[in-house]
Order: C-alpha cells, then sequence, then structure tokens
C-alpha cells in the first residue's frame, strides 16, 4: 500500500467509523426488528473496520513480511464474512419486497437455495488450497458473488420503482447498496487498469472512488433508519 492509498483509507476510517456507529445506532431503535441482517452487516462492517485498523497500521509502519501477511489474512476473513451477508442482505430484502406474493413461500425456498448453491459452487470453482496464497482465489470468489448481489439488488429496485405501492424505506435501502456496488466495482476497474503500466494516480482515484461510494452508502443508510 502506498502512502497516499494509505491516507485515502485513513480518511475512510475517520468518516466511516462514526457513519457506521451512526447506521447502528438508528437500527437499534426499531428497525432493527424489519431489517435483521441489515442490523447484522452494519454490525460486522464496524467490527471489522475497528479489526483492520491496528493491524494495517501496524503492516505499513513495518512492512515487515510477518506483518503484512497478517494484514492480508484478516483483510479476506473479513472480506468473506461481509460479502456473505450483504450476499444475504440483499435477498432478505427481495423477500420483503415480495411479502404480498402468494408465491412468497415457493420464492424464498428458491431464493435461499439458490444463493446457498450459487455460492458454494463458486467457492469451490474457485479454491485452490495450499500452496496457493488465500487471496488469489477468495480474490474472483469475492468479485462473482458482488457481481451476483449487484444484479440482484438491481433487479429488486426495478421491482421496488415499478410497483404502485412501493415500500420507500425498501427503495432507499436498495439504492445505497446499489451504489456502493456500482462505486466498489468501478474503483476496483479503475484500480486493474493501473496494474500493466504502474500507474499511481489512476490507483488513487480509483481508491477514492471506492471509499466514496462506501461513505455515500452508509449516509443513505443513516438518514433511511433515523426516520422512523
Amino acid at each position: 500500500m502506498t502512502f497516499q492509498n494509505f491516507v485515502i483509507q485513513v480518511c475512510g476510517w475517520l468518516v466511516g467509523l462514526p457513519l457506521e456507529f451512526l447506521v447502528i445506532s438508528a437500527l437499534a431503535r426499531g428497525p432493527y426488528r424489519r431489517f435483521p441482517l441489515i442490523f447484522i452487516y452494519a454490525t460486522a462492517i464496524f467490527v471489522t473496520t475497528m479489526l483492520e485498523i491496528p493491524v494495517f497500521v501496524e503492516a505499513f509502519l513495518t512492512h515487515t513480511a510477518a506483518a503484512l501477511r497478517h494484514a492480508a489474512r484478516v483483510y479476506w476473513v473479513d472480506e468473506l464474512v461481509l460479502q456473505v451477508l450483504v450476499f444475504a442482505a440483499v435477498i432478505s430484502l427481495i423477500d420483503q419486497a415480495i411479502f404480498a406474493s402468494r408465491w412468497r413461500r415457493v420464492a424464498r425456498a428458491s431464493l435461499a437455495g439458490g444463493a446457498l448453491l450459487f455460492a458454494g459452487a463458486l467457492m469451490l470453482a474457485h479454491y485452490q488450497g495450499p500452496p496457493v496464497t488465500f487471496g488469489t482465489w477468495m480474490t474472483p470468489w469475492t468479485r462473482d458473488i458482488s457481481v451476483c448481489a449487484t444484479i440482484l439488488d438491481l433487479a429488486l429496485w426495478t421491482m421496488l420503482v415499478a410497483s404502485r405501492k412501493s415500500d420507500r424505506r425498501l427503495l432507499a435501502i436498495s439504492g445505497a447498496l446499489g451504489m456502493q456496488f456500482t462505486g466498489e466495482a468501478i474503483g476496483e476497474a479503475i484500480r486493474n487498469l493501473s496494474i500493466p503500466k504502474m500507474v499511481g494516480a489512476l490507483s488513487l482515484a480509483g481508491s477514492v472512488v471506492s471509499v466514496a461510494a462506501d461513505m455515500a452508502c452508509l449516509y443513505i443508510l443513516w438518514q433511511t433508519f433515523r426516520r422512523n
């Protein structure tokens, strides 16, 4: 991690941690009953951020091989947890959107079963045992899970917009998650463009886009849940 990217990461922590706490606090006042998986996801973001800060700071300051390996392991374990949770959260939102449907039970079972099979099949397809590093196969797996979550969220948003009696809170949550997914995808694409020629400015721009998208998502979620 370069000094500039580390600064962007620190700025993300300084802005993101208060927003994460505000989202959790707003959900704890009552909305968590309707959105338990969003509450768990928001809490997981806060906890993983707190775990990552000392590890990443140590890795950046020391640049020792052991510290860098530990930071990589922590990052990928956290990423695994967050990707699974956000995937489940999007599915739970779709389940709420089809609440009035007479096919809800069938749709719920299909969504849950399909999600488990899809995630499991992707993991089996990408998994590589030692000596391959954890991040080598986790990168494509989390990318594919994120793409699937993005498609499901877009389908949810389209369904809510087309509905005559759309739930504004569901629509806002879906839109916030969509901004996060899109921003992270754009940021990752920009960083990948910088790799062949090692263009530092492009890598920095990608990090800024990703962090900004995450902050925008947290802010919209906070504003949505604080208005009971």
